[in-house]
């Protein structure tokens, strides 16, 4: 039997917020890697899932959206994409279909061209639109820039998504394996609690609370029986963003730690005991040492 070496490296997938990075990241891993929300701007700090396609481990980066930075949080989530681009073996350019050769997009074409970054491109939300329409969009982004290849996919259905996997499988440099065959995802159980808990938030508290949230496990405690006692601080600016997490009577933020704590346990496979309290850090967004701590900035 013919010995066939193994391939390993890395894949950035890049793109404006919200055109679906993060679902298609966990589509590519299989399980729940980056966490997913309506809202855009959601992932701030690389995520890692991996995935094995044939003799091929693949680590896929979750990157922010890249946005017009308005203030020293946005700059350090855009810096953090590009960078999480140009230090990729494979780059995919993920856009929203629906929305074309918009503003946002043309910057990130813009950033490939100046950084000599190729990339493939994956125009997503495709069960949108009819075909036709599907291949003049195609048409007018390969107009605009040298793509490798094209795909047509729905990250949240999963269609498409078998063929995108393997051509990135298929361009991992050789290389020994850097993980587990069996391990899904390189994210800290500690800082994976805090995405869980910061999910629930945004999914939960939608316009209310937009962007001035920011979760930390402060503590983990492993406990006799096999069970998890974690407790987490969520952070805001303001003392009535801080009402607004609480909720009347408390009743939000226990809902808020339930939510977080069935999703937890479902992760995690064993009993977890969630303590949330909130504080009122000002400008916590602009202050880089706790950027670095959120895995953003140098």
């Amino acid at each position: 039997m013919t010995d066939v070496s193994t391939r390993c490296g890395f894949c950035a997938i890049i793109g404006a917020p919200n055109a679906g990075k993060s679902t298609l990241v966990n589509q590519l891993a299989g399980s729940k890697v980056s966490i997913v929300s309506h809202k855009v701007q959601t992932t701030r700090a690389r995520l890692r899932g991996i995935f094995m396609e044939g003799v091929s481990q693949v680590i896929v980066v979750d990157t922010p959206g890249i946005f017009a930075p308005k203030r020293k949080l946005d700059e350090a989530m855009v810096e953090n994409a590009w960078s999480g681009s140009t230090e990729a073996d494979v780059t995919v350019l993920l856009a929203d279909a629906r929305l074309g050769r918009n503003d946002e997009v043309m910057r990130i074409v813009e950033g490939l061209r100046k950084n000599g970054t190729g990339a493939l491109l994956a125009l997503n939300k495709v069960d949108l639109l009819r075909r036709e329409v599907l291949l003049e969009i195609s048409q007018r982004f390969n107009d605009t820039f040298a793509f490798t290849h094209t795909f047509m996919i729905s990250a949240l259905k999963g269609s498409g998504v078998d063929d995108l996997r393997k051509k990135i499988a298929a361009l991992m440099p050789p290389g020994p394996w850097l993980y587990p065959e069996d391990q899904a995802a390189d994210v800290q159980m500690r800082f994976l609690a805090s995405e869980v808990t910061r999910e629930k938030i945004y999914l939960r508290l939608h316009e209310e609370l937009p962007y001035a949230s920011t979760v930390e496990t402060e503590t983990w405690e492993e406990q006799a029986n096999g069970s998890v006692k974690i407790g987490q601080v969520i952070f805001v600016e303001r003392d009535s963003q801080k009402a607004i997490v609480l909720g009347k009577g408390g009743q939000m933020i226990r809902l808020l730690g339930q939510l977080a704590r069935e999703e937890l346990e479902k992760s995690f496979e064993r009993r977890v005991h969630l303590f949330l309290f909130v504080k009122v850090r000002e400008n916590w967004s602009e202050d880089p040492e706790r950027l670095r701590m959120m895995g953003l900035g140098k």
